[in-house]
């Protein structure tokens, strides 16, 4: 029974692991895709125009979509599962794990606020671009939304909270993946971290110099 529930287990970590990898290289597209937006506003008008409402890209969208559940899903089962396995250790006065980020001991947390933003950010842009056109209606212009929603110094403020939760879960997340799959020996664990830090700040960064940018000028 424990061996099928250890295996249970560490088949859910896989499965958070490969779509957290996954959803990573997405993360790294988007966020050069909306830097473009700053370097050629004519280019990202035609990368919307690109993945509209086309079946290639109605097929990436419901495999993002499902890789999101499934990860997020999974994450809420797991982080169950082990608050039940710690029984009454839960409520005992320990010392704080040296050894344990922030970002690890609050990953749940952290979640939330990135799921959450996720759900703010289909609602200002998807619903209005893909969904619209999805339904026979006229797009809205990605500049347009971006330069709108930008300008407003709450949703800005909003945003960047959003990518610094971001951060924080891609920066431990990353790290993650790599011991998922058995790449966290002594010798490359300090450096899986900080390839990790890296690669969230690229990500986070690309996001957040949109952001700013637009917010500044409009």
């Amino acid at each position: 029974m424990n061996k099928k529930k250890s295996l249970s287990s560490v088949t859910k970590k896989l499965i958070m692991a490969i779509t957290g990898g996954l959803l990573v290289f997405f993360l790294l597209f988007h966020g050069a895709m909306n830097v473009v937006s700053i370097i050629s506003p004519d280019g990202y008008e035609m990368i919307c125009e690109f993945l509209g409402a086309n079946w290639y890209a109605l097929v990436a969208t419901v495999i993002l979509a499902f890789m999101v559940v499934l990860h997020f899903v999974y994450a809420f089962v797991l982080s169950y599962q082990n608050w039940r396995a710690r029984g009454k250790q839960r409520y005992a006065v320990v010392g704080r794990q040296n050894d344990v980020s922030w970002a690890a001991k609050n990953m749940l947390v952290i979640g939330v606020i990135v799921l959450c933003g996720i759900v703010l950010h289909l609602m200002n842009f998807w619903y209005d671009m893909q969904w619209a056109e999805i339904q026979g209606k006229t797009p809205a212009s990605g500049m347009e939304k971006i330069r709108s929603i930008f300008s407003e110094s709450y949703y800005s403020i909003i945003y960047l909270i959003w990518l610094a939760a971001l951060w924080f879960h891609l920066s431990h997340g990353i790290s993650s993946v790599m011991q998922s799959i058995g790449w966290n020996n002594n010798v490359w664990q300090r450096r899986i971290d900080i390839i990790g830090r890296i690669l969230a700040a690229l990500i986070v960064l690309m996001f957040v110099s949109v952001v700013v940018y637009y917010w500044l000028i409009y």
